[in-house]
């Protein structure tokens, strides 16, 4: 039963003419489509990234470490320390700093200091003319020099000296007491030569077996307490014309 006509409700239309009447279909686009067109225009954002980067970076720099060991790193070596200068000016080095467990000897050709900590021993840092000799040669005078009895224990692979390569070796020796008895020591030379100028890196000491445990950093591959430190002052020597690292 239909309502009332007082009770129906109004709902506004559109009055149309008689007649028959098309409806187009709504646009679709398929999922295969929509895939390939996603697919290819991802393509071309890949390839123009690609492309950028290409033209853009710069290619990777290879080294043949010996001879040629790259770039030294970023950063000035031992910033906190002094540095000596030679008195002609063709070299110089970075040292211990005051109120550090060495006593410190300025001399013409370069640095002494003593070390008053731990083990005890010496280290120099100095120059001599190479008068045309090697690194080796000039490491095996000096030690033939000053300590002629000692023996080598092994030679220290691509010695650098102020990121020079050149030579090192790590020798045996054993001085007699005043008691008459005989102590291990070590010692460590490294030399490089460049201008006809040998810059040189040594250090004297007790032999220390390190064993785990010993001391808050790292061990010393060569046995010597002290050769911890002379790695961080070799590499601190300029050469008369060298940039500053």
């Amino acid at each position: 039963m239909s309502a009332p006509a007082a009770s129906r409700e109004l709902v506004p239309g559109y009055s149309v003419l008689a007649g028959s009447y098309t409806a187009p279909p709504l646009p679709f686009t398929s999922l295969r489509r929509l895939v390939l067109v996603l697919a290819a225009g991802l393509s071309v954002v890949v390839v123009a990234m690609t492309a950028a980067s290409v033209l853009t970076a710069t290619p990777t720099v290879r080294y043949s470490c010996p001879p040629d060991c790259g770039r030294p790193p970023t950063g000035v070596p031992v910033q906190a320390n002094p540095r000596f200068v030679s008195p002609d000016g063709s070299f110089s080095v970075s040292y211990p700093a005051p109120g550090t467990a060495y006593n410190i000897t300025m001399e013409d050709d370069g640095v002494y200091a003593e070390y008053t900590g731990g083990d005890g021993g010496a280290m120099e840092l100095f120059g001599v003319p190479a008068d045309g000799r090697s690194a080796e040669q000039v490491v095996d005078d000096l030690v033939h020099e000053n300590a002629p009895e000692a023996t080598v224990a092994y030679v220290l692979p691509n010695a650098t000296v102020g990121y020079q390569l050149g030579y090192g070796a790590v020798l045996d020796d054993y001085p007699q007491t005043p008691t008459g008895a005989s102590r291990r020591n070590r010692i460590v030379v490294m030399a490089a030569v460049k201008n006809d100028l040998a810059l040189v890196g040594a250090a004297i000491g007790p032999y220390h077996e390190f064993a785990p445990g010993d001391g808050p950093g790292l061990p010393s591959g060569a046995n010597l307490e002290l050769a911890q430190d002379l790695g961080r002052y070799v590499n601190s020597f300029l050469w008369e014309g060298d940039p500053p690292r």
